[in-house]
């Protein structure tokens, strides 16, 4: 009975990876370097800049979602003529 060489939590039997991380190392062997810059950018944030993160991404949804209210009616009003 080994332990995964990645996780080093799960049982493995036959393989040296678990299934969970027997699909990140497919994704590496994929991507390459992309997958490290992902990982590096997006989850290696301190706590500021984590919420400097959310913020933007709420205001992106709340800019987008009032722009669509805006142009809706517009496409009601050319259905009915």
């Amino acid at each position: 009975m080994f332990y995964c060489q990645l996780c080093e939590k799960e049982t493995v039997y036959i393989s040296r990876f678990c299934p969970d991380c027997r699909s990140l190392k497919h994704l590496i062997l994929l991507h390459g370097d992309r997958v490290h810059e992902i990982v590096n950018e997006v989850l290696c944030r301190n706590h500021a800049k984590q919420n400097t993160k959310i913020k933007q991404e709420i205001k992106k949804e709340i800019e987008n979602k009032e722009y669509n209210l805006r142009s809706s009616p517009k496409k009601n009003i050319q259905k009915a003529e």
